[in-house]
């Protein structure tokens, strides 16, 4: 361990002079995070062999990866048509239907020319930065691809469609950890959009497993109402409060402000408690009782 703490090897990693300042100038803030990982956490991971208990080591994918958006709902709620309109066109493999027709998870990409990878291929390429996804096992990667396509809107971003969340028996047949891929995926991506069919709004209990394994990444979370125009204005009202309730009794939020709140009225009667024998105590003492 000594030798990391070396300052001659820290100055040479970090690019420093003589006089202890940085003499290393990166194009972009990406590059520069790249070249001190390699250079400093890197050796250091592959050499306490950090990869083997807590996280795999970082490819030069993770780095080079766009900001992504993941696309989380029950079947038939739209997702993938979301990803259609935005994007004007289909993209390669795309199937809609009323019933459940996504059944893999498919990233969606920008390339100069149109194609399918499977996910077996794709967890190999190192400019892809889902290297970490072959720990899932093969049924996953199978059931996992990348859509290549040309687009504008790709330059930017990646996005992930996800299977339509089933409900009953089907839930049990994927063969998988399917909750344990959403929260890979949460973990990772820079927004999450939760869609909801205005038609149909009970949450199934893979649905609810999906959504704790989302916890930890609320900052990211966004709710989508869809089909929303096909319902009248007072109808939007109730199915807007029936989601409302029906995520209260998901994310169990409440419980905890409510919790919270009780320990913070009782913080407070026991100070006040204590004031007000401190302030009894100061009265005896000026009548001389003590």
């Amino acid at each position: 361990m000594s030798r990391w703490l070396s300052r001659g090897k820290s100055s040479r990693l970090m690019g420093s002079d003589k006089g202890g300042h940085s003499s290393s100038v990166y194009q972009n803030v990406k590059a520069g995070l790249q070249e001190l990982y390699k250079s400093v956490l890197l050796p250091l991971e592959q050499e306490f062999k950090f990869y083997q208990f807590y996280s795999p080591l970082l490819t030069d994918g993770d780095f080079a990866a766009k900001p992504m958006v993941m696309l989380i709902g029950q079947y038939s709620t739209g997702k993938t048509t979301f990803i259609q309109h935005l994007l004007e066109r289909d993209y390669p493999g795309l199937r809609i239907g009323p019933e459940p027709t996504t059944d893999r998870f498919v990233a969606v990409m920008e390339n100069d020319t149109e194609q399918v990878v499977p996910g077996n291929a794709a967890v190999v390429d190192p400019t892809k930065p889902f290297s970490q996804l072959s720990n899932f096992g093969n049924n996953f990667l199978l059931r996992f691809e990348c859509s290549l396509l040309p687009s504008v809107i790709l330059n930017g971003l990646t996005l992930i469609d996800t299977p339509g969340v089933l409900s009953g028996n089907k839930q049990t047949s994927r063969g998988y950890d399917f909750e344990g891929v959403i929260q890979w995926f949460a973990e990772r991506v820079d927004l999450i959009l939760l869609i909801f069919d205005a038609h149909k709004l009970d949450i199934s209990d893979e649905f609810r497993r999906c959504i704790h394994a989302l916890r930890g990444n609320d900052t990211k979370i966004r709710i989508i109402l869809n089909k929303a125009d096909m319902v009248s204005y007072q109808q939007l009202m109730r199915v807007y409060g029936a989601l409302m309730w029906s995520l209260g009794k998901v994310s169990n939020q409440h419980k905890k402000k409510e919790e919270q709140a009780r320990g913070e009225k009782k913080r407070r009667d026991k100070q006040e408690e204590e004031e007000e024998s401190l302030s009894l105590i100061d009265i005896m003492v000026c009548r001389g009782d003590v």
